[in-house]
């Protein structure tokens, strides 16, 4: 029987990609994006396609209510925005602050608990995507601030949820997935999605070992 997979945030990016190679591997994939309608890319994957917005709970529930019943092997989040490009410390407008935190913070908080039976069941993994940009010790810049300080929270998160869910079986895990050539790393980036997602692959796949901590994409551990 294949293991199923859900994506979350997978119309384009390292999402995409995840999709794309999973599928391709024989997994059942489950991948949500906000506006399936207008995922044209994603629709030629050939996966199972549901509408999620991670941004509101009504949305999590509805979609968490629908797959009640699956066992999840391997939930990666990979919803998330950068905000303002900042060069600094600077005032950032309220609206722009909180949809960054509520995006990359209180979203992926909401579908670990939507979602942690549907994983236990299959003791499985929950991956979350990070950044190095969120660990406080190697922080070089105070560029992106608003995009650091949420992921150090989401860094929080999944320390957290390892502590909980590891008694279940689960593993929870933050990712940083390099500097990939996508909308947000830029065309300049050094690895290109399929580089970066076959490297992220094989930590959740082949490193059982890995939990509670921040990786990169060949498994080396990142400081907080």
């Amino acid at each position: 029987m294949a293991k199923t997979v859900l994506v979350i945030g997978a119309n384009r990016g390292l999402g995409l990609e995840f999709a794309k190679q999973y599928a391709g591997d024989g997994y059942d994939v489950i991948a949500t994006c906000r506006r399936p309608a207008e995922a044209t890319e994603l629709r030629r994957v050939g996966v199972r396609i549901e509408a999620l917005d991670t941004s509101t709970s009504s949305s999590i529930d509805s979609l968490a209510a629908k797959l009640k019943d699956e066992s999840i092997d391997v939930m990666i989040c990979n919803a998330g925005v950068y905000g303002p490009r900042t060069d600094g410390l600077n005032d950032l407008p309220t609206e722009d602050f909180d949809l960054v935190m509520r995006t990359n913070v209180l979203g992926p908080l909401r579908l670990t608990l939507a979602f942690a039976d549907n994983v236990a069941r299959a003791r499985g993994a929950m991956v979350f995507m990070s950044s190095r940009m969120g660990s406080i010790s190697t922080m070089s810049s105070a560029s992106g601030i608003a995009y650091r300080a949420s992921k150090a929270a989401l860094n929080a998160v999944v320390k957290a949820a390892s502590l909980e869910l590891g008694k279940k079986g689960v593993r929870v895990l933050a990712l940083h997935p390099g500097w990939v050539r996508t909308d947000m790393g830029g065309p300049q980036a050094s690895l290109t999605p399929t580089e970066s997602v076959a490297g992220m692959r094989h930590v959740i796949d082949k490193a059982s070992d890995l939990h509670g901590g921040l990786y990169d994409n060949t498994g080396a551990l990142i400081p907080w």
